[in-house]
Parts: C-alpha cells; structure tokens; sequence
C-alpha cells in the first residue's frame, strides 16, 4: 500500500477503539506529556462511556447517557485528542504502518494501540438473530432493549454470569418476569466457588427470577420474525418477548491477526509492556493475552475496567520512555439487587476456600487458597475484608 495512495490522516499515536482500554491510554499519555498526535478511533457513533453501568444503571434508567460518559464532551479537544467515531478497521497494513476502515478510510500511524475489546458471543442455534434477541455490550444494544421493554412481559436471560445475573437483576426490579438459564450446574462456576454461587441462585429466587441450572438451549422459537420464546433441549418452551444473550464475548482481533499478529486465549498475545508480535503495535484490555502474574504466569485475557486501565497506564508509560512491566492486582465488582460483590484476585486453580461471615445476614466473604496461600477474595457487602 502506497503512503500517497488514499490516505487521508496520520497519527503519531493510532488507538483502535475507544472503550476504558483506550480512552484511557490517550488520557495518559496526554498526562504523562506525551506531545504527539493522538488519534481515538471507535466503531460506535458515542463518545467514550463507561460499559459496567449498561446491565446495571443505565438499563434500570438509574442514569442518563451523560452521566456514564467517561469524560466530558470537550475534553478531548481540549487534549488535542482527535476523535474518529463510527469507524471500523477491517484491515492492518503492518508494513506499511497503516490501518483500513470499512468506508475505505486509511489513517497511518507511528504506533498503533488496539483495544478494540470484542463483540457478544452469540447463540449458534436457530434463531439467534431474530429481532427480539439481545446482546449486552454497547450503549446501541441496551438502547434497543429499553426500547422494547413496554411491550416485555417475559424475558429469558440465557448465561449465568455476571451479565445475565445484572440484567436479571434489573429486569426483575421492572416488574418483568424473568427466566434464567445456565448450562452449567450452578451460575457464575467459571468465576467463582460454590457457596457464592448458591447464595446468588437463592437470591434471585427469592426476588422472583425463575433460574434454571443444567438446562441446554435448542432454539430460539420465532413469530412474525421475532422471538417468542426458547425451546430446550428437552422440548418444553418458555414463552417470551425478549431474548438476553449472556455468554461471553468474542475479542475483536481479526484484523491484527490477518496482519500477523500471533493469537493465545481466543485474544492477541501481548509481552509484559502489552506489546504484539508485530513492531509497533500494541494490544490491550478484554483483548489482550498476557501471563499474568496472578494466575502463577499462565496467559489469559482479563475482561475489567482494571485490566483495561491498568493496561493503558503499561503502554502510556512505554511510550513515554517509562517502561513497565505488568503486573496489577485484579479486582472486579458486580451489583445485584442491594448486593455489591467486589472482587480480588484470581480464583482459578484454589484448593480450599473459606467463607468469612454468614450468608444468611446478605454479608461474607468467600476466601480462596492454593497450597495454604491466599489468592482471592470474593467479598459480599463486606467492604473491609475486601480492602
């Protein structure tokens, strides 16, 4: 690819996608004095906003879009940050140091920061598409939702992770009736231990949600072109007006890897200061593979607001002349009802746990060890022990 074909911008530094990961990496870099140019390039036509309070707040109508932006409108010009929304790049020209976006707009680059984090992962089975069915990750998606929900009755919520738990969440205090399936024998088994899991089951029980373990979904059952309910595999259907989808995401990396970016964990592979394979390009948040510290070196992509940062604050110091490895303690938090869970830690890989307080009072800590160690804490309006 030319240098004078159709390019039509440059920057010294290029950050794809403009979520917490790389909104943030422009903030530091502006913070740490960095006096290049900065470009933001999104897929979305909003500004920079925060995504946790899409399940939570914002879907509840608790906040406005304004007040989940993540800085306010000037703040980027008055950054010399550029702002290019409602771009997507379809193609990295490594070589040539050069992206492509879906309209044919190329911008070059000096150093190019992808953050891109991914898209939801979506059904395979008959029906996924169906208007009606809904994915939870942009501020589109959950507009869309709120858009329907005065014609919503019945809503089915298929994944029991923290997604499908904060939408049930939010949905059930709406007055909606609310199903929630999970494949697995108990919600949240891939984040977290048993006795969490059961007193999160109990809970929503017990405000209404009719959850479901162990079930498999078949399809999704369509009338006039949207969904009207779920089949199981069993053959029994749950009648429905809407469809959440809360199965994970999909990390947005095609274009790296077409460019020669080597991949780990479903995500790009980034060293210790978030860089690629590739000169010049860095990788970080929900899609960036790194051996993690906390997880005794295994590689593995964290989906935080922390990583993200955390990330951004690696790749701002490296470009500043700084450079740092990663090594941040994880923390997540999630809000259900009048719960707040807050996280610390990686509790892949625990032999033992211990629970801190009583369930029953709504308020412990579950401890996890590995080899007599502590290694996570899954805390429960339990403030203290987390901090």
């Amino acid at each position: 690819m030319s240098d004078t074909g159709r390019r039509r911008a440059h920057a010294d530094v290029l950050i794809v996608g403009a979520g917490h990961a790389g909104a943030q990496a422009a903030i530091v870099l502006r913070q740490r004095g960095f006096a290049g140019t900065i470009t933001l390039l999104g897929d979305e036509a909003s500004p920079p906003y925060e995504r946790p309070p899409l399940s939570k707040d914002y879907l509840a109508g608790d906040k406005a879009f304004e007040r989940i932006l993540l800085r306010p409108a000037g703040f980027w010009a008055e950054r010399d940050i550029v702002l290019m929304l409602g771009h997507a790049v379809v193609r990295v020209d490594a070589e040539s140091h050069c992206v492509v976006t879906a309209d044919g707009t190329e911008i070059g680059y000096g150093t190019l920061v992808w953050a891109t984090g991914g898209a939801p992962r979506r059904l395979a089975c008959h029906g996924h598409d169906l208007a009606g069915v809904h994915g939870v990750r942009t501020r589109a998606d959950v507009d869309r939702m709120i858009a329907e929900l005065p014609a919503v009755r019945r809503v089915v919520v298929i994944g029991g992770g923290y997604i499908g738990l904060e939408a049930a969440a939010v949905l059930a205090k709406l007055g909606k009736h609310v199903t929630v399936l999970e494949a697995q024998d108990r919600v949240l088994a891939r984040v977290a231990g048993e006795p969490l899991s059961r007193f999160y089951e109990a809970e929503h029980r017990a405000h209404g949600v009719d959850l479901r373990t162990g079930v498999a979904v078949s399809c999704i059952e369509e009338r006039d072109g949207a969904a009207c309910g779920v089949r199981l595999d069993d053959g029994a259907i749950l009648p429905c007006e809407m469809v959440i989808v809360g199965i994970g995401i999909v990390p947005a990396i095609a274009p790296l890897i077409e460019a020669g970016a080597t991949g780990a964990m479903g995500g790009v592979l980034v060293d210790a200061q978030c860089r690629t394979t590739v000169p010049d390009i860095f990788a970080i948040g929900d899609c960036a593979a790194h051996a993690n510290a906390f997880a005794d070196g295994r590689v593995i992509r964290l989906e935080s607001v922390q990583n993200a940062n955390d990330q951004a604050m690696i790749v701002g110091k490296a470009l500043t002349g700084a450079p740092e490895a990663y090594e941040a303690v994880p923390w997540f938090w999630s809000n259900q009802y009048d719960l707040k869970l807050q996280t610390v830690g990686l509790s892949a890989g625990y032999d033992d746990l211990v629970v801190r307080g009583d369930p029953a009072e709504r308020s412990f800590s579950v401890v996890y060890l590995e080899a007599g160690r502590v290694i996570a804490l899954d805390c429960v309006n339990r403030v203290r022990d987390y901090v």
